[in-house]
């Protein structure tokens, strides 16, 4: 099974459920697997035809080109991301219990899932430039919701953050990182990654614990 098989944005018991029919699916976790390994531009439809079992004309019936394979990889991806910190942001608790849990969640599905992190957040430059605004726009509603959160945990005086703006991208910088490094026969385990780094974001921003 290949790696993108195993790491998922939905979580579901079939990786990538939502891409139907399932020859389009099958397309585009090889399209995960061969970006996340030689990168986009090193990629060619000839190689995400073969590492699916495909021709490269089949390819065509599914997506017009490479861009628009990347364009829906990355779309996925983001809204996945959104919906975590969306669902965290919005929760019960207090600043420091949604930022905790944003991030914990936020860290843990950059390493379980990090083969296709690694596309979603690294190869934003290789999009046209439609695709781009859209990932873009979707960009910063994932960082709002942390955003938010920062800034009402300051509000109730439960974090001491000078600069929210700056302490956001430091967070979000740090969480999205891990899909960079993480190996699943390393040190920690996704759920450990998430628990670390949760309690990483809470002394940064002077969580009073």
């Amino acid at each position: 099974m290949s790696t993108a098989e195993e790491t998922t944005p939905g979580g579901g018991e079939q990786p990538w459920a939502e891409v139907t029919p399932e020859a389009a699916r099958r397309l585009l976790v090889a399209a995960v697997d061969a970006f996340a390994e030689r990168g986009y531009h090193a990629t060619t439809t000839r190689d995400i035809a073969g590492r699916a079992g495909m021709s490269p004309a089949a390819l065509y019936i599914h997506y017009k080109t490479k861009e628009e394979l990347l364009a829906r990889i990355s779309r996925i991806g983001h809204e996945k991301a959104l919906t975590i910190l969306r669902t965290a942001a919005d929760g019960e608790g207090t600043a420091a219990e949604r930022l905790a849990e944003a991030v914990g969640s936020f860290v843990r599905w950059h390493a379980a899932q990090h083969t296709t992190a690694r596309v979603v957040q690294y190869e934003l430059e290789a999009l046209g430039e439609d695709s781009r605004d859209e990932i873009v726009a979707l960009r910063k509603q994932v960082d709002a919701q942390v955003r938010r959160i920062i800034q009402e945990g300051v509000a109730a005086g439960e974090f001491e953050v000078p600069d929210v703006q700056g302490a956001t991208l430091a967070i979000m910088s740090l969480c999205i990182d891990v899909a960079r490094w993480f190996r699943v026969d390393g040190r920690w385990t996704p759920d450990e990654v998430g628990g670390l780094y949760a309690d990483l974001v809470l002394n940064m921003v002077g969580a009073k614990r």
